[in-house]
């Protein structure tokens, strides 16, 4: 098989299993952070600003989350979902954050799941992580344009070729074709919000309870808050059709 259709293969399953790739990060980073908190290594450095520095972390994640929220919230339905099985464009997005970046999602997880990492406060396994999710997103980005290519044509070829993958352009940036639907991130990201929040207070408790220190109280009310968000949009999207929106 020649490469470029071995690359394709490649990145539609992972494109299928793209989830998987989160958990087994959480996995090894909360074995590796608990690793460098029993050594002792933070007593003297971290330790007594580490609550500070939680929400430095927090504050990259947050970083990527309003990356995909000004990305969903200016889509149109079909575009820019959470679909596994198999690739879905109706349109091709080109405006908004399209405009500056072809990837905007990819790159809201990548900051989201940095601040993640840095919460190791391990330097290798930092760059461990950046290297294992720019090679495993490569090949799915790759798959995804050159499902576009053919879907699309030209017009696929001439807006890739003036607009980066990953890393934003601000010159020539277009505004959105559509406008801003709150609707559709509350269905879409309350999801990402909640996890990024427990899986903050899980890093949080492991340093409280590994170093003796009180847990970050306030992180605590925001997964609480952020939970019972969680639960009462399931309960809308399955009881009512308050959160529906045409063509969005």
């Amino acid at each position: 098989m020649a490469l470029q259709e071995d690359f394709e293969r490649q990145g539609n399953w992972l494109f299928r299993y793209r989830g998987v790739l989160p958990i087994a990060i959480l996995a090894i980073g909360v074995a590796v952070f608990a690793l460098t908190v029993n050594s002792g290594r933070l007593a003297g450095a971290l330790l007594p600003h580490w609550h500070l520095y939680e929400y430095s972390c927090l504050a990259v994640s947050l970083v990527g989350l309003v990356v995909r929220i000004l990305t969903v919230g200016y889509t149109p339905a079909g575009t820019s979902g959470r679909n596994t099985k198999e690739q879905v464009a109706e349109c091709l997005n080109k405006t908004g954050i399209y405009s500056v970046v072809r990837h905007p999602l990819y790159l809201g997880n990548f900051l989201m799941w940095l601040g993640i990492a840095l919460l190791t406060c391990n330097a290798w396994f930092v760059a461990v992580f950046v290297v294992i999710y720019w090679i495993y997103y490569e090949r799915i980005m790759y798959a995804e344009e050159q499902f576009l290519r053919r879907k699309f044509g030209h017009d696929y070829l001439e807006w890739a070729s003036r607009t980066p993958a990953l890393l934003p352009r601000p010159k020539g940036f277009a505004r959105p074709a559509y406008p801003f639907s709150w609707k559709k991130i509350v269905k879409k990201e309350k999801n990402g919000c909640f996890a990024l929040l427990l899986i903050f207070c899980l890093f949080d408790s492991v340093m409280a309870a590994s170093a003796d220190i009180r847990p970050n109280g306030l992180l605590i009310i925001l997964a609480i808050v952020s939970c019972l968000f969680y639960v009462s949009v399931k309960y809308l999207k399955k009881h009512s059709r308050l959160l529906d929106e045409m063509g969005r």
